[in-house]
């Protein structure tokens, strides 16, 4: 049974998923642009500031992670950004996407969270459909990631 659990964004475990879901947008990435990876501040990503969770499959393997972080109060409230939603590609189809940002929204509202925001890239499809599925719709850009093409936002 896959199972979450909460760890501070600089743990080696999820510094472990990270570093292979940075690899992997590197490789992925657009012919003639640069991805640049960023690392977590875990400060931001410690209660009540954000959380950071890793995804375990029944062999208890870490097959993924994401966290959210609070940014500054929107017009809306408190607002909550997703970040670093990973899941290794031998797990994806099986529902555990949406389990992970399930309990992240879950925890953001918690937290008293009116808005969750996020930045993507268009070249990662099944992450835009997962966010399609959850509501997510196009907002303007709250930020400068140069690595985001799209940027989403859901009123909780």
């Amino acid at each position: 049974m896959v199972s979450l659990e909460q760890l501070p964004a600089d743990d080696a475990r999820s510094r472990t998923l990270l570093t292979e879901y940075f690899g992997m947008r590197g490789e992925t990435f657009p012919a003639g642009q640069t991805y640049r990876p960023t690392f977590p501040d875990a400060a931001a990503f410690t209660p009540p500031a954000g959380v950071f969770l890793v995804v375990t499959d029944d062999e208890e393997n870490d097959v993924g992670c994401g966290g959210i972080r609070r940014l500054a109060d929107a017009t809306h409230g408190a607002r909550y950004e997703v970040k670093h939603l990973y899941l290794q590609p031998q797990t994806r189809g099986r529902g555990w996407g949406h389990l992970l940002l399930t309990a992240l929204e879950d925890q953001a509202r918690e937290w008293g969270a009116a808005e969750m925001v996020l930045d993507t890239h268009h070249t990662l499809a099944a992450a835009g459909s997962l966010y399609t599925a959850h509501g997510y719709a196009p907002i303007d850009a709250y930020n400068d990631n140069p690595n985001a093409t799209v940027w989403l936002g859901k009123v909780l």
